[in-house]
This record gives C-alpha cells, structure tokens and sequence, in this order.
C-alpha cells in the first residue's frame, strides 16, 4: 500500500511541471495558428481552456511576452503580437542575411558525421511528420537547422541566427502544421543535405534563403485583410 501511495505521489506533476505545461499548450496554440495574429488573450478564456489557475495563466502570459509571441498593453491586456508586413520584411532582411552568411561558411564536401547527423535528424523530422507530431516537428525541424548552420564555425553568428529562428517562431511554425508548406520543407532538407556533399556554396546558400520564402509568404498573407483594419 505505501509502494502504491509512493507511486501516486512521484507521478503527481509539481507546480513548476504544470505551469510548464500551460506555457507550452499556450505556446503551441499561438504558434500553430490555433489563435490568430492580434487576438486578444483573455484570462478566464485561458483558464477554462488548459484547466489552470489564474496564476499560472499570468505567469505564462508573462514569459511568452519576454519571447515576443504575446504583447501587453495598457488598457487592453494581453493580445497575440502581431507584426505588420513591414516589420515581416525587415526581420527576414537580417534572417536571411545570416543564413547566407552561415551557409557560405560551411566547408564544403562537409564531413561524412555531419551529413550522418543531419540524416538522422531528417529522419525524425519525417517520423514526426508522419505522426502528425506539431511539437515533434517544430522540435526537430530546428536541430536539423541548428546543426546545419553550427557548421559555420562562428558560434556568435548561430547564436544570432537562433534568436531570429525564434523571432519568427509565430509566422513560421503554422508553416509546419500546413501539408503543401511541409511537403516542400521535407524536400529542401533533403536537397541541402545532397548539396553538402559537393562543392556548390552558393547553391546551398541560395536553398538555406529559399527554405524560409513560403513561411514568410503564407505569414504576409495572413495578415493582409487585418493590416487594412488596423
């Protein structure tokens, strides 16, 4: 009886488990378009919704805005933050940048462990995929860029290239629920790791810049009817 009242107590989740777990479901429904650009993020919604305390939904509303996904403001609460086209634009200006830089600096043929290890890497991705795992997905999609772009040997220029990654987290992820967006996605890993294998710098920059166009475009068009309201 005590071994079975041990059990039940060690599978309790602590409070810091479970207001992780209302960051990410909060996280998730943002990123994966399951609230829209600009919606406002009402308290006892979100209470109802993932069947937590106040407290936790503040203290999630307060990390996902230092993340920049949620923005707080005076006299409206909180709202899921939307970026105009403008802002789009400019963020992916520096993205890109930073990718074809990190991308021309990969020594090319690049060596058998990475391909190895951006092989498996695509492999999960797939598996992830094909189980309709959005978290799995999102999760394994950006070690496969993480380890593409660690290649450059400049750990300051991945580090920056990371917060972009998650500067365009809200206009990217939805991408990787979309089938067409993650069919295609599937097929440029591939290519870029075949491009890895030969000589062709520029080729690979130009994919790694190419990679991140219809996100950014099916973000744009998103928000093109609610821009005009603004």
């Amino acid at each position: 009886m005590k071994a079975q009242e041990s059990l039940t107590e060690t599978s309790s989740p602590t409070r810091e488990e479970e207001q992780a777990e209302v960051i990410r479901r909060l996280e998730e429904d943002i990123i994966f378009g399951r609230f829209a650009p600009g919606l406002r993020l009402i308290e006892d919604t979100l209470m109802q919704r993932y069947g937590a305390s106040r407290h936790f939904v503040r203290q999630a509303l307060f990390q996902l805005e230092r993340q920049g996904i949620v923005l707080r403001e005076k006299n409206i609460g909180a709202t899921v933050r939307f970026y105009s086209a403008e802002e789009v634009r400019q963020i992916y200006e520096v993205r890109e940048m930073l990718t074809r830089q990190a991308a021309l600096m990969i020594t090319l043929p690049a060596p058998a462990s990475l391909i190895e290890q951006l092989t498996e890497l695509q492999r999960q991705y797939c598996a992830r995929a094909d189980a309709q795992d959005l978290r799995g997905i999102h999760e394994a999609n950006d070690a496969f860029h993480v380890a593409l772009f660690s290649a450059c040997g400049n750990p300051y220029l991945v580090r920056s290239l990371q917060d972009y990654m998650n500067l365009t987290l809200p206009m990217r992820a939805k991408n990787l629920a979309d089938r067409e967006g993650l069919a295609l996605s599937r097929r440029q890993h591939e290519l870029m790791i075949e491009l890895l294998k030969g000589r062709d710098s520029w080729a690979l920059a130009q994919l790694c810049v190419d990679h991140m166009q219809y996100s950014k475009s099916d973000y744009l068009g998103r928000i093109a009817g609610d821009e005009g309201k603004r």
